[in-house]
Order: C-alpha cells, then sequence, then structure tokens
C-alpha cells in the first residue's frame, strides 16, 4: 500500500482534471506569500495536512523577481487563499507519488488514520527537481549580488545606431568583462582604428548619456591580422559604475596613514642599524645574531635616534619622490591615483608603496608615461644620493660622519659595487669594513626598492610598463620568468623569498585594459621600458663570491 513513507517532489505542469475520483483523492492548496507577492499552487493528497505540508522548505522559480524563500508556519507570510479553485487552472504544482488506487484509498479514508511523517524509512527518495530549482535560484541569487550586466534594450539601441558601414560592422557578440557582466561586439573595421573608436565615444554619448565606457581591445583568438595592419579589434561594453574603481574609503585612509607611521618607525631603525659599530654589543647581537629573539632595551638606542634620521629622512624622500612622480605624470592626463599604501620593512627601510589608478586609463602610452614617472624619478634622487655619499666617503673632511659597514654589503648588487669600486678604489673595497656616508646607504636602499618595483610583474610598476609596452601577453612570459628569478634567488639575493610573497599576496593581479587597448606606444617607450627592466636586472643581482674576488667587491677571503 503507497503511502507517504516513501514519496519525492516532483515539479509537473498539467491541467488538472474535473473528474470526481480525482477530486476525492487530491486536494489543491493555493497559499498567497507577502513575501513574494505572488500566490503558490500546490497539488497534494488529501489526507496530507495542511500544517505537515508547510513543514517542507520549498523553492519556487515561476517569479522571476524572486530567488528562494521559506514556507514555513512560523514565519507567518503564508496565508490559504480560498478564492482559487482547481478547475481550468494550469500551473507548475508540487505532487506526492506514488499514486494509489481507489479501494486502497477508500479504506484509509474511512478506517485509517493519516500515515505520520515520523515513520519514514531512512531511505528517502531524491528531491528532484526541488533540488534543480534550487540551484537555479542560487544562479539568479549570484546574478543579483554580482555586477550589473548591460540593458539589453540599450544593446540592441547601440548596434542600431552605433554601429554601421562606415565605422564598425558588427557580426557577433560575446561576454564582456571578469563575469561577463559587458558585450563584446565582434565584426570588421571600416576605418582607421583611432579615427573609428573617437567617433563612436562621441556617438555613444549621444546616443544613451554617461551610462557605459567603450574599449577597444584586440579580438580574442583572431585567426588574420587586420588588412590594415596591427591586431583585428573589437569593441566591448560596460557600465560605468562596473568598469570604473571606486573612490577611496575612509578605513583605506586610515589605513593608509597606520602604514605610513610605521614605515618611518622602519626607515629610522634603518638608520640605527646603519651606526652598528657605535652601537652597544647587546643591540649589535640582536641585529646580528639570526638566533636573537628578545629585543634588546630600547632605551638603549634613544641616544642614537638623533644621527639616524638623516638616513631616515634620505628613505622617506625617495618614497615621496617616486609618489610624487607618478602624480605629475597622472595629472595631465587627468587619472586619478589612490593614496599610497607605503609597506614597511627593516631591511630597506620600505618595500615602497601600492598606488592603484582610480579611473580607467585612456590608452596604453598613459599606462607606460605614469607607471615609469614614478621609477625613474625615485631612481634619480637616489641614484644622486648615492653618487654624492660616494664622494663624501672619499672626502677627507666628512671623516667624522662616516659609519663602518661590511665590504660583502657591496656584493648585493653588481652595478651598484661596480660603480663603489670605480669611486672609492681597490683599497677601501678590499677590506672587512669600508667607511661610507650614511647618504650612500639610503642611496643604496632606494635604488634597490625602486628596482624591486620595477620587475615585470603583477600590477607592479615594471609589470604595468612591460603591459602598457608590449600587451598583456608579453607580461604573462615576464611574470613567470622573474617568478622563477626570485623562487630561485637568482636576482633579490635574501629579500628575493619575501619580495616574492609579497607580490604573490598583494601585487599579482594584471592592470586592466586602458580604454584604448590596442595603439601601440611608440619606439622610444619600449626603448625606454626594456633598458629600465636591463637595468633593474644588474641592481637586483648579486656578485657571486669568485667574481666578486676577481673585481675587488669586498674581503672574500683573507691570507
Amino acid at each position: 500500500m503507497g503511502t507517504l513513507t516513501s514519496f519525492s517532489f516532483n515539479a509537473v505542469n498539467l491541467r488538472f482534471s474535473s473528474s470526481s475520483i480525482f477530486r476525492q483523492r487530491v486536494g489543491v492548496q493555493v497559499f498567497g506569500s507577502r513575501k513574494l507577492n505572488t500566490k503558490l499552487c500546490y497539488l497534494i493528497p488529501k489526507e496530507v495536512s495542511r500544517e505537515k505540508f508547510l513543514k517542507f522548505r520549498c523553492f519556487c522559480g515561476t517569479n522571476n523577481s524572486n530567488n528562494d524563500a521559506d514556507y514555513t508556519q512560523n514565519d507567518g507570510e503564508i496565508k490559504e487563499d480560498s478564492s482559487n479553485t482547481a478547475s481550468s487552472t494550469e500551473s507548475t504544482v508540487t505532487t506526492a507519488s506514488p499514486p494509489e488506487d481507489k479501494a486502497v484509498q477508500e479504506k484509509r479514508t474511512s478506517n485509517e488514520l493519516p500515515p505520520s511523517l515520523s515513520s519514514r524509512p531512512p531511505n528517502i527518495a531524491p528531491l528532484g527537481s526541488v533540488y534543480n530549482d534550487f540551484q537555479i535560484d542560487s544562479f539568479k541569487l549570484m546574478e543579483l549580488l554580482g555586477p550589473e550586466k548591460v540593458d539589453p534594450a540599450d544593446v540592441k539601441l547601440i548596434k542600431d545606431k552605433l554601429f554601421g558601414y562606415s565605422t564598425f560592422w558588427v557580426t557577433k557578440e560575446e561576454p564582456f568583462g571578469d563575469l561577463g557582466e559587458g558585450i563584446l561586439f565582434l565584426g570588421n573595421l571600416r576605418g582607421k582604428r583611432e579615427d573609428v573608436f573617437a567617433k563612436l565615444q562621441t556617438q555613444l554619448a549621444e546616443i544613451v548619456g554617461d551610462k557605459y565606457n567603450l574599449f577597444m581591445v584586440e579580438e580574442p583568438d583572431s585567426e588574420a591580422p587586420d588588412p590594415r595592419g596591427g591586431p583585428r579589434v573589437s569593441f566591448g561594453l560596460l557600465r560605468k559604475e562596473v568598469s570604473e574603481p571606486g573612490p577611496t574609503t575612509l578605513w583605506q585612509y586610515v589605513i593608509a596613514i597606520l602604514l605610513f607611521l610605521l614605515t618611518i618607525g622602519s626607515s629610522v631603525e634603518l638608520g640605527i642599524a646603519s651606526q652598528i659599530n657605535r652601537l652597544p654589543p647587546e643591540v649589535v647581537k640582536y641585529f646580528t645574531d639570526p638566533n636573537a629573539v628578545d629585543p634588546p632595551d630600547m632605551e638603549l638606542l634613544y641616544p642614537f635616534v638623533e644621527s639616524a634620521l638623516p638616513l631616515a629622512y634620505g628613505v622617506l624622500g625617495v618614497l615621496l619622490f617616486h609618489e610624487l612622480g607618478h602624480f605629475l605624470a597622472a595629472f595631465p592626463k587627468k587619472v586619478k591615483l589612490s593614496i599610497p599604501f607605503f609597506i614597511p620593512n627593516i631591511t630597506l627601510g620600505s618595500f615602497g608603496a601600492i598606488t592603484q589608478f582610480k579611473s580607467i586609463l585612456p590608452d596604453r602610452s598613459t599606462q607606460v608615461d605614469i607607471s615609469l614617472a614614478g621609477p625613474f624619478a625615485g631612481a634619480a634622487l637616489s641614484f644622486s644620493m648615492f653618487a654624492v655619499g660616494l664622494l663624501l666617503s672619499s672626502n677627507p673632511d666628512a671623516a667624522g660622519d662616516l659609519v663602518q659597514v661590511p665590504s660583502m654589503l657591496f656584493q648585493g648588487s653588481l652595478l651598484l659595487g661596480l660603480i663603489s669600486r670605480a669611486t672609492l678604489g681597490y683599497a677601501a673595497m678590499h677590506a672587512a669594513t669600508v667607511s661610507i656616508h650614511p647618504l650612500v646607504i639610503a642611496g643604496w636602499c632606494g635604488l634597490t626598492t625602486t628596482a624591486f618595483n620595477m620587475l615585470p610583474v603583477g600590477c607592479l610598476d615594471g609589470g604595468r610598463a612591460v603591459q602598457g609596452a608590449y600587451g598583456k601577453g608579453a607580461l604573462v612570459g615576464f611574470g613567470l620568468t622573474t617568478y622563477t628569478l626570485l623562487g630561485l634567488g637568482v636576482i633579490g639575493g635574501p629579500l628575493s623569498l619575501p619580495w616574492g610573497l609579497y607580490v604573490l599576496i598583494c601585487q599579482r593581479t594584471p592592470e586592466k585594459p586602458c580604454l584604448n587597448d590596442v595603439t601601440e606606444v611608440g619606439t622610444w617607450r619600449k626603448t625606454a621600458v626594456t633598458v629600465a627592466v636591463f637595468l633593474v636586472v644588474l641592481t637586483l643581482l648579486p656578485v657571486w663570491d669568485e667574481l666578486a674576488e676577481e673585481l675587488g667587491i669586498g674581503l672574500v677571503s683573507t691570507f
């Protein structure tokens, strides 16, 4: 005999029968929901009470404006609608299966009590389409929570009035954007790409106003280049609120200020550590002994803070000059930048700063210019301090300001070690310690930090510059090479691992495309990026002992 101890919910689409046998065996419950603003019709056996039925969690997919709802007796939102009948009604209903014959049903209704749901066996049939409806509603919920998509009506209007024989003939449409929230128009270009793009941008504002951003990008999976030269292009459409970065929040300002204060502290600590030949023994042990865990008494460091300030000022000056270069290059292009988030580091004073673009870049040339402006400005100031410090280091009149550093320090950079060797001479460099001016340390740290930020990976300055000069595909190759060199310790020395982790966590994502992401940047910009990457490698490439002994950089062995 069939009972409710083995049943499953299945969504079916049928027309209710008006026979007397059907009405005796099956009852139609119509409920109204104030939450969903709709009426729900369920087909259930009459022996299943309304209270028992409402204990199940059902998911309705018939109303496109709602996802899932909990139809329980406790929410107070379900009410029975007695004004609806089952006759001549066609809808999606929930049925209990399997059916029973008439004799068994009449016997139950006359002699037996309704079966209890607590007597269900452990093996229950799957929920079937209810689970599928739940998946569908989950996808709908993700769409609601995701970025707003392009209005289909606007897409049709743009296809009819924006594109055409004289500009761009659309042959196909594809999703565009990280989550497919935009539309990518593929087709055939009917003129010079820069002129067509400028014309389309102007007409787009006239047709739909200031709702969308239009991107000119390379056609994905293009089999052949454009007959006019260069790659085939497509046009992507995204809503402005989706494609443009959001404003800097109050919490971001608070975090940026806290990070800057920590960077000041790490810069002062670097200045104190540079006076290692003057520090008390317990302080020296803390800085030099890798097994030292307990920090020394801070009162022992107070007398050295004042003498550490010049070096700290130099490190902070390089950081601020670097960021100033970015802002000066971005201002004429009307590109907004976020507040810089400085990253403190006790070895170099700082790892630089994270500065985000707060507006869409107009073209790749702008991306290269802004990306290179900061490192070039920081490198110019750093090299000036480094060169002046080397000259003061060989001046007898500045002997009182010099500090003693291990000669092996100069083996950390092939380029800077060779410049120091050429300036200070073989005798000064081929010793256990070298007397140098604090400006040498400030310049050295500034150049090293700038070189790390110019590595061609992710959204570092070097990654942005390479992406703008050579495209996103070239950045992938440069990035994999950079990660490999950092992982093997070929570049960066002892800082390669922490820097690689920092990039993976904070800076690994490439920059978003420009509005005009197709037009080339020109020969001189590509040359500038290439030379910069080459100098970065020379700066971060350490000198191994055999070469250092041959070049006279540091005292490798004593006899």
